[in-house]
């Protein structure tokens, strides 16, 4: 059935004068023929400026390129286009931003047999702008937070405000030092300094740089967000008396126009961390919806901003007990010289120590707990503090490292139920320089790299043993090496070199090449192994650094005498010779009483030849007895009748420092006395004495 004109021609005469969505038809030449004069945008424009007018002469405030690009599409497919979104600005309210859906159909067999074009406009600038308000925060959630570092999560929000959302942003927060202690809920005081942590765009006109620490001008929007710690959207003037409380500082604004700003508090847990700060200078200011984004945006920063902030007083406090745990200045040594670098980057639980052994030895020790943070630094304390107190028992190697794994096993297991998670790793070398042998023992960690005195790298076959604390009683075995005088050892832990496998193996290669200058201040060598080697930021590092020493034999005197109490009286002759050889005859009487009590407990309750040794170092004197009996002295109270059980109390009063040591066939207690002014001990009431003995004398 035919279509009735008139009714045809009242419908599109209706449609064009009532529709919301602005119609326009264009002819072949692509002019504007008829249009709907109550659509948004060209309402209040006269019929002279649109009708007769091509796309590009109407619409000033859009990309022309874009629409005619979109015309040219559709006249050279023939297909329609539908719902394609186009931004720019409002033809009759030129300060009005637009966001519109634009469809176009093509018209065929026109009057002049050539084709136009229907456009249809629909207005979604409302829509829109709520669409891209989630997105906004879409990108907030998607990209804030990714580390647990203070600056990058600033950075992160900026760059996910703009130039989406503002023109400019700020980040500023609290500056209560380093790290923040614990914060207390409600408003900080407004003379608080806070600290310009970020700002977006990079090239911004800014007053405050980054790092910039100050208070803020008060009364300003600023302040009164610190104050009630609520957002606000502030409408900007040149004029505003607020501007006056800093005209330097708030001089950008002004130039840059910007005309809108919302400031919004930073919070956590109802404590303010700091204030987020958006800036508009372009066309549309921002509106009260805009109000809820930032508020939004602010509190999903500001979770993220207190985690980072909680982990970096974590990281602070962990890596403090860390460096307390570690040891102090490193005495004086004859068996070695030593240096060290320590980055405890992470708060992990990585640890050295060098401790003074009897005998002028020496025990190098490097350790990696596992973890980071309190709970690593305070484990790595109970470990130190159990691997020395081991160490000062003068244990084998060996048998020192299954009683420090069985520790470890203990602390494991009080982490709770199920199988034991490796809680440590450990290398410790043993350094003799009397004989100049080393022995080194390592628990799931990189074997010590041995520099030649001549520079060149020494391969060390030393057995791998099981992480600390996974139980089952395992062996660790060592490796004994004889080094020559000059030898560099290098204890480290996988931060310097990066772990195992290929790349640790690289590394290793680098750090040998490193060290081959071995004639080099030690220190310098630790600096240049850390700029060559250019640990992780995001792991622990510790490099331990000793040159061997080997002690002169002209300061040792070494005797093996037969089992027989006739030969105590020719070991203190012997010791007196000695001494007077060295310049030491003030020393003579009190080591004359040492060593003959020390042969005579020998004698009598030991086993085979008495081996009598005396070694002078470094301002002390040390006194040394074997015998093959390995059974340990202990302390029994001498009674007042008692004919025996005081000599060995003697000893212990005469000597500065004294002990036992074990090796796998024997025993060796020694004596060591302070020849440089030190504290000494006398002998007491021999009524009220203890004495050092044998289990046989019992």
């Amino acid at each position: 059935m035919a279509g009735d004109p008139i009714g045809d021609a009242a419908v599109l005469n209706a449609l064009f004068a009532n529709s919301p969505q602005g119609l326009f038809v264009f002819d072949s030449e692509q002019k504007v023929t008829r249009y709907n004069p109550a659509g948004r945008g060209v309402r209040g424009l006269s019929e002279e400026d649109v009708l007769g007018q091509g796309i590009a002469d109407f619409v000033p405030g859009f990309d022309a390129s874009e629409l005619q690009g979109l015309i040219d599409e559709v006249l050279a497919t023939g297909e329609a286009l539908r719902g394609r979104l186009v931004r720019g600005k409002s033809p009759s309210e030129p300060h009005q931003a637009l966001a519109v859906e634009v469809s176009l159909f093509p018209l065929h067999d026109l009057d002049d047999g050539r084709s136009g074009l229907v456009g249809v406009v629909e207005d979604v600038t409302e829509r829109q702008a709520a669409a891209d308000r989630l997105a906004v925060l879409s990108e907030v959630h998607a990209t804030v937070g990714s580390t647990l570092d203070v600056r990058t999560t600033g950075d992160e929000l900026v760059r996910a405000l703009v130039p989406a959302f503002a023109d400019a942003a700020t980040v500023d927060l609290l500056d209560d030092g380093a790290v923040a202690a614990e914060r207390r809920p409600g408003p900080p005081p407004t003379q608080v300094p806070l600290r310009r942590v970020s700002f977006a765009p990079p090239s911004a006109e800014v007053s405050r740089k980054e790092g910039d620490s100050r208070p803020l001008p008060f009364p300003t929007p600023y302040t009164q967000v610190l104050n009630d710690m609520r957002a606000r959207l502030v409408r900007v003037s040149s004029d505003d008396p607020w501007l006056s409380t800093d005209p330097e500082g708030f001089e950008p604004l002004v130039r840059t126009g910007v005309h809108s700003m919302i400031v919004a508090p930073l919070l956590a847990w109802d404590t303010v961390l700091g204030l987020l700060t958006l800036y508009r200078h372009r066309s549309d200011p921002f509106e009260e919806a805009d109000l809820d984004v930032a508020r939004q945006a602010a509190f999903t920063a500001s979770v993220h901003l207190d985690n980072a902030h909680s982990y970096r007083r974590e990281h602070t406090v962990a890596a403090a007990l860390q460096r307390r745990l570690q040891p102090g200045a490193i005495p004086r040594l004859s068996a070695v010289e030593t240096a060290h670098v320590y980055l405890p980057e992470s708060a992990g639980g990585d640890w050295f120590d060098v401790v003074p052994l009897s005998g002028t030895r020496v025990a190098l020790v490097v350790g990696d707990v596992t973890g980071h943070g309190i709970e690593a630094a305070a484990t790595m304390g109970q470990l130190r503090l159990v691997l020395r107190t081991l160490t000062l028992r003068d244990l084998e190697t060996d048998e020192l490292l299954t009683h420090l794994d069985e520790a470890a096993a203990q602390l494991a297991d009080a982490s709770g139920p199920g199988p034991n998670p490796p809680v440590a790793t450990c290398a410790v070398a043993v350094y003799n320089p009397v004989s100049r042998h080393c022995t080194i023992v390592r628990a799931g960690h990189p074997a010590p790299v041995v520099i030649d005195p001549d520079g060149v790298p020494r391969t060390v076959e030393v057995p791998q043993g099981p992480p600390l604390g996974t139980g089952g009683g395992h062996v660790f075995t060592p490796a004994v090496l004889e080094l020559a005088p000059g030898t560099l050892l290098a204890l480290h832990t996988n931060g310097l070199t990066g772990g195992d496998g290929d790349q640790g193996d690289a590394a290793r290669r680098r750090l040998e090449h490193i060290l081959a200058s071995t004639t080099r201040p030690l220190q310098e060598l630790c600096d240049t192994a850390v700029y060559h080697m250019a640990p992780s930021r995001h792991d622990d590092a510790v490099l331990l650094l000793a040159r061997t020493r080997a002690l002169p034999p002209e300061h040792v005197a070494d005797w093996t005498l037969p089992a027989d109490a006739s030969v105590v009286g020719t070991a203190r002759r012997l010791v007196d010779r000695q001494l007077a050889a060295w310049h030491l005859d003030e020393a003579a009487y009190t080591t004359g009483l040492v060593v003959s009590e020390l042969v005579t407990n020998a004698i009598r309750y030991g086993k085979g030849p008495v081996r009598l040794r005396l070694i002078r170092d470094r301002g002390r004197l040390l006194t040394e007895v074997t015998d093959a009996n390995s059974a340990s002295p202990h302390l029994r109270r001498a009674r007042e009748n008692d004919e025996g059980g005081r000599g060995l109390f003697i000893v212990m009063r005469l000597s500065t420092h004294w002990g036992v040591r074990h090796s796998r066939h024997d025993k060796t207690i020694w004596s060591e006395q302070r020849l440089d002014g030190g504290p000494e001990r006398d002998a007491a009431d021999p009524t009220e004495a203890f004495d050092l003995t044998d289990e046989a004398e019992l």
